[in-house]
C-alpha cells in the first residue's frame, strides 16, 4: 500500500543567514537576461523574462 505524499505548492524556503542574497539575485538577474535574449522565436516569453530581470535589478539596487 502506498502512503499519501503531500506537496506544499508555492511554499517558500527561508534563506539562511549565511546565504549571500546579493550573489543569488545577481545570478538570477543574469539567468533571466540570458533567457530573454534566447527567446527570439517567442516574444512573449522574452518580454516575461526581461520583466523578471528588471524587477530583480530594482531589488538589487535597493539592497546596494
Amino acid at each position: 500500500m502506498m502512503n499519501k505524499q503531500y506537496c506544499k505548492v508555492g511554499s517558500v524556503t527561508p534563506m539562511d543567514a549565511n546565504t549571500d542574497i546579493i550573489s543569488l539575485l545577481e545570478y538570477q538577474y543574469q539567468t533571466f537576461l540570458e533567457k530573454a535574449s534566447s527567446m527570439q522565436s517567442n516574444a512573449q516569453f522574452g518580454d516575461f523574462f526581461e520583466q523578471k530581470a528588471q524587477k530583480i535589478k530594482r531589488t538589487l539596487e535597493g539592497l546596494v
